[in-house]
């Protein structure tokens, strides 16, 4: 029976998991199971075997982690391990006696750029349509990108092609790539080229349970493939200890809120898909109605307590000022420094979180403890650098708490590679998808709002890159963009470029160079910082008061020369100097506001 047919009175049984139940069946020798399709593919027939003997009616080929982009698979071994895969699934279902489904299973492409894993995705997928393959599963996504377009290639390749895709995420419904399960199931429902969604692993049935209860999947066609429990360590060795009773159970559940099709993912094994199978024979296999749901998810009424912002949108310049956080565990120069600033008229203390990957206060609690004590605004800088997402929530959640209602997003400099034994960077994501998981939780968890700040490079020598990663910010959640400092010609026409270009505010940088060696510091060690020779060459042969007499006044210049195309500024402050800092702050308010 054609599977549209089929799902439209009843629900789907698939197999369970292949890779755990292979590992425990045949030992973990550190080799995907993938390579067992040409290594030993009586292993994979046999497994497929056995869940179609627990009565499950759709299988999944052996080929999750198959694609030309992992190196396992390089040179023509990938092509051979997918063909074998799609076989020995094929004769699985032959020999079966009874209508199974075989699906092609395609797992995330990840480590690539879009470009590349899009181009994975759909070399993929004509190998599996030239070889017959109706059924598709794009399974344990992290994100909807790139799978639209995969999906249409299988469409035109096979017009009548059934493809689902079903996301990954963490308890709290959020992907490891900051993305919302019900923002990714609205991406999926309005693709034209996806014919159902869910969710499958990193789950017990428990909590998919909860999460698809809080979703309204009306008449649509949903997937749900839990994990047997939560995994546990013993030695090298991952295992999963759910009760198949239990488990069962879960599915039942599912299957009565509605959810058509079913099975399982890591952990669980043909014993879990019989309990399952037992369950739906029970009463024919027939596809339920959606319950009432009356725990739905409403997203409410945001409430934005944000004087900094307010500000912003009212037309007046802002000034936002960046004081180093201490390297040491003395905090008073800081706290001193802060003061004077706040006494000095700023709006705003942007806080730099560990810059140059070195060790200092924690920007996100100095932002707190400036805001209770001062009563400031502040901007902490956060790196995609050493958390993971986790910990990045936690954090999030705890600076709502404390009233801070602005951040900067930046990925973060490396941590130097001499270091990298000792200290490891998590890099979960990139600025970007921090920006676009802060906005999620915007919308779905906070009441009061973050405002979601980017970085703006203007001295890129290539700055229409820097202009459409601005723009994808944007669209990620990012209103306003604090640019590296301007202290070239070039940089201010780039700044007036993107004031004209992009949709949203900008604080221009200012930073004041206190030195000939300073300028020549910043311009060799650090990234994005460029300072004009000639600026550097009237700092030659100055004493420190002359210095400090020019930097105020070179400052001052350029924050003239950009005050028509910034929506306030964002001054750094070098070596702790607050002196230059209040300053430039007293003369920018002359011709400011």
């Amino acid at each position: 029976m054609e599977i549209r047919e089929f799902l439209k009175e009843n629900a789907l049984l698939f197999d369970g998991a292949m890779g755990t139940y292979f590992s425990e069946i045949h030992g973990d020798d550190q080799e995907p199971c993938e390579l067992a399709n040409i290594t030993h593919p009586e292993y994979v027939l046999e497994i497929h075997r056995q869940y179609i003997e627990a009565g499950a009616n759709a299988i999944k080929t052996n080929t999750f982690s198959v694609n030309p982009l992992n190196d396992v698979f390089s040179g023509n071994r990938f092509e051979k391990t997918l063909e074998a895969g799609i076989s020995i699934a094929q004769k699985a279902a032959d020999e079966a006696g009874r209508d199974i489904y075989v699906f092609a299973d395609i797992g995330p492409v990840t480590g690539t750029d879009e470009r590349n894993t899009a181009d994975a995705l759909k070399k993929m997928c004509m190998i599996y349509a030239e070889h017959g393959i109706k059924h598709y599963i794009f399974e344990t996504n992290s994100s909807f990108s790139c799978i639209s377009e995969a999906a249409e290639t299988i469409k035109k390749a096979v017009p009548d092609a059934f493809v689902i895709v079903s996301f990954s995420v963490q308890s709290d419904g959020y992907t490891r790539e900051g993305c919302y399960y019900l923002d990714l199931f609205d991406e999926a429902r309005k693709a034209k080229s996806v014919d159902a969604y869910g969710l499958n692993c990193m789950l017990s049935v428990m909590h998919m349970e909860q999460l698809l209860r809080s979703a309204d999947i009306g008449g649509d066609i949903v997937c749900a493939m839990p994990n047997g429990g939560y995994p546990r360590v013993s030695g090298r060795r991952i295992y999963y200890n759910s009760d198949p009773e239990f488990f069962a159970d879960g599915v039942e559940n599912l299957l009565n809120d509605g959810v058509t099709i079913v099975g399982g993912c890591c952990g669980t094994r043909p014993e879990f898909i019989k309990r399952i199978s037992e369950r739906m024979r029970s009463d024919g296999g027939r596809r339920k109605a959606p319950r009432v749901r009356p725990h739905s998810v409403t997203r409410t009424t945001k409430r934005e307590n944000n004087r900094l912002w307010k500000k912003i949108e009212s037309g007046k310049k802002v000034i936002a000022v960046e004081l180093d956080t201490p390297r040491d565990s003395d905090a008073n120069k800081f706290m001193a420094g802060a003061w004077q600033l706040r006494g000095a008229g700023v709006d705003a203390i942007t806080l730099a979180d560990c810059p140059t990957a070195r060790a200092h206060m924690d920007s996100c609690l100095m932002a707190s403890k400036l805001k209770r004590e001062l009563d400031i605004e502040t901007i902490p800088h956060m790196t995609c650098r050493d958390r993971n997402l986790n910990a990045t929530k936690a954090l999030l959640l705890a600076l709502s708490m404390e009233g801070i209602r602005n951040v900067l997003t930046i990925t973060g400099d490396p941590v130097p590679s001499a270091e990298r034994d000792e200290v490891k960077s998590v890099f979960q994501f990139n600025s970007r998808m921090l920006a676009n998981f802060i906005r999620s939780l915007n919308e779905n968890e906070l009441d009061s709002p973050f405002r979601i700040y980017g970085a703006l490079n203007v001295n890129s020598r290539k700055f229409d890159i820097q202009l459409r990663l601005a723009e994808e910010k944007i669209k990620n959640g990012v209103s306003c963009f604090l640019t590296q400092p301007v202290l070239t010609d070039d940089a201010l026409r780039n700044l007036q470029f993107a004031h004209e270009t992009l949709d949203a505010k900008i604080l221009g940088g200012i930073i004041p160079v206190v030195s000939s060696r300073n300028g020549r510091f910043m311009n060799s060690e650090i990234s994005g910082i460029t300072v004009g020779e000639d600026i550097i060459e009237r700092y030659e042969g100055k004493t420190r008061d002359e210095c400090t007499e020019l930097a105020v006044e070179i400052s001052l210049d350029f924050a003239r020369r950009m005050n028509s195309c910034v929506d306030g500024y964002y001054i750094v402050t070098p070596f702790s100097r607050v002196d230059i800092i209040t300053r430039i702050v007293a003369g920018i308010k002359e011709f400011a506001g």
